[in-house]
């Protein structure tokens, strides 16, 4: 089996390792919980003679070779690996398979890959990240707009008659009434103007 030379391959990051369209590797990202387990899936397309596991580990800043599932389902562990931990099932005749993780830790995060060797290359899966946290974040809480009330519109009789217009009988006669009343204060005024001008007039010329 060719696993160290796979496994210097990766380490290295010599040219022939790299992102295959032939694997398809789901989901891109899982959030878990500690203790908890989960699976990642990776689809083939191609013929191969077994599926590598990997893990990318962002605090220790390298590859570790995690399990090789051969097509007759006989599992390779890495160094440290153990079954309890890392199992590995086919889904649809080779063409499939998933990696179960158990017993999840903080110390199992980093990105997960599995891959397959074609022609002297190693192909490799997009990557799964993986995040386990002691306790999941809670959602964000949704608040509810209160509903506004509609304002009541008050029409008091000055607006109701000002909305019929300026030819309302409501708004001349009311005009016209105090026009003419004073008009009418006006004309003893008038005339009391008129009498003292007139006196005064006379006293004048009789002098």
């Amino acid at each position: 089996m060719a696993r160290p030379w796979l496994h210097l391959c990766i380490c290295l990051q010599i040219p022939g390792f790299y992102a295959n369209l032939l694997l398809t590797q789901t989901p891109e990202h899982i959030l878990t919980q500690t203790n908890n387990k989960t699976a990642i899936l990776c689809e083939l397309k191609k013929e191969h003679t077994g599926v590598y596991w990997y893990r990318w580990s962002q605090e220790r800043q390298h590859f570790e070779f995690l399990v090789f599932s051969n097509t007759l389902g006989k599992a390779t562990y890495g160094t440290n690996m153990s079954q309890d931990k890392f199992r590995v099932h086919e889904e649809r005749s080779q063409s499939s398979y998933s990696l179960h993780i158990s017993h999840l830790h903080p110390s199992d995060n980093g990105t997960y890959y599995c891959s397959v060797s074609q022609s002297s290359q190693l192909l490799l899966g997009s990557g799964t990240r993986l995040s386990v946290v002691d306790a999941l974040p809670l959602p964000p809480k949704t608040t509810q707009t209160p509903v506004s009330k509609k304002p009541v519109l008050w029409i008091t009789k000055s607006k109701a008659a000002s909305r019929k217009g300026p030819c309302s009988p409501l708004v001349w006669i009311p005009l016209a009434t105090g026009v003419l009343l004073l008009l009418l204060g006006l004309v003893p005024t008038a005339h009391r103007l008129y009498r003292l001008r007139r006196r005064l007039w006379l006293r004048i010329h009789r002098q």
